[in-house]
């Protein structure tokens, strides 16, 4: 019996139920020819930092960008080091490099696969300046401790909140929003993002006003006002189109949350409990958002299985193969292997199932009974 394919993600389901919404978005824009700024830009950043309670929301042209601005709006440059985790996507490390500063990679937790608080206590040294907390696929990392960190030895903290539009934990008895925890948080809204835009797209979230108010020059040249260059910045400006839309796209985002944890529920249901596959764990206390839905199997398995999966018509995807500390552009700060073992395993043990919320039950009940006879 031939099924149909189930895609790693499907961006057009995502856009049909809004279509007319955003093109009538579209249309205002271009009958007001405001595309560089204007309302639709302000919009969308005061409705963004209300989702994330947040004070403050710059939006900026890409996620790459909002890492970099934000990094830079916290003072982060030259002969400092910033502490991040190993297995996140290049661009977290990138970032800082593009800041003038120094990586340093550290190790994560086994169960969740985010950042291990002793592992950024063990590397904080003289020219620490900062710890980038990175909320992998839609979980948000041990803040707690990692405040309790930066406070103790005076550093920032910038979240990387790329996949956790939405996600919250419960930190000192309070439960807190991706955005509302560190002295600032980076987002992206790269389309298959859990709020996506039709293009590139990023913010920068900040309770602090000298922090928003130096992104905002930096993302424009520098310019404190037209033609008035304070220091020499970016042009990193998100355009009105993308902010038009992206403000449709956030009044759904938390439906669209909630049927990502649906799902995420009934594939832990079906995979509890399979001998040679584990789960990243769910901390007590948070509410992740699943940008995605992440198994480990034995490692020398991986190829194999997904090979099997891709037969039955079920695609997936490895977040991500290689470390961070693994790649060429890093060779030169000496971290060879070794230097992280639980971000390098899991490296090699993690597959990507399909998630996004326009799909079926049926299909995750297709995809557990594939992986199951793969397996």
């Amino acid at each position: 019996m031939s099924h149909e394919p189930i895609p790693f993600v499907d961006l057009v389901a995502g856009v049909r139920p809004q279509r007319e919404a955003y093109l009538a978005a579209i249309a205002k824009i271009l009958d007001t020819g405001a595309f560089v700024g204007g309302p639709a830009v302000g919009e969308f950043e005061a409705a963004f930092a209300r989702f994330c309670g947040a004070p403050h929301a710059v939006s900026v042209g890409t996620g790459t960008d909002a890492l970099l601005l934000a990094l830079r709006g916290l003072g982060v440059g030259p002969g400092d080091e910033v502490i991040t985790a190993a297995n996140s996507f290049f661009a977290t490390a990138e970032a800082i490099s593009l800041a003038g500063a120094t990586p340093v990679l550290v190790d994560v937790r086994d169960d969740t696969l985010t950042i291990d608080p002793a592992a950024v206590e063990s590397a904080i040294g003289p020219r620490t300046r900062c710890v980038v907390p990175v909320h992998l696929f839609g979980q948000l990392a041990d803040v707690e401790a990692i405040l309790a960190l930066a406070a103790r030895h005076q550093l920032a903290v910038l979240e990387d909140a790329a996949q956790a539009h939405g996600a919250t934990r419960v930190v000192g008895g309070k439960t807190v929003t991706a955005g509302a925890i560190g002295d600032a948080a980076a987002f992206s809204f790269y389309p298959t993002k859990n709020l996506g835009a039709f293009g590139e797209g990023g913010a920068v979230t900040t309770a602090r006003a000298d922090v928003a108010d130096r992104i905002r020059r930096l993302r424009d040249h520098g310019q404190g006002a037209r033609h008035d260059h304070l220091e020499v910045g970016y042009n990193a400006r998100l355009n009105a189109i993308s902010c038009a839309c992206l403000s449709i796209s956030l009044a759904h985002l938390d439906e669209a949350n909630a049927r990502r944890r649906a799902l995420a529920a009934r594939y832990r249901e079906r995979l509890t409990d399979l001998p040679g596959l584990r789960l990243v764990a769910e901390d007590p206390g948070a509410t992740a958002v699943y940008h995605l839905m992440i198994v480990r199997v034995d490692v020398g398995r991986r190829d194999a299985i997904r090979d099997a999966l891709a037969k039955d018509g079920i695609a997936t995807a490895i977040h991500y193969p290689r470390p961070i500390h693994l790649q060429k552009a890093y060779a030169h700060l000496g971290q060879g292997e070794g230097s992280c073992p639980i971000a390098e395993r899991a490296a090699m043990e993690m597959i990507s199932l399909p998630m996004y919320p326009e799909l079926s039950l049926s299909a995750v009940d297709r995809v557990c009974d594939a992986l199951r006879a793969a397996l």
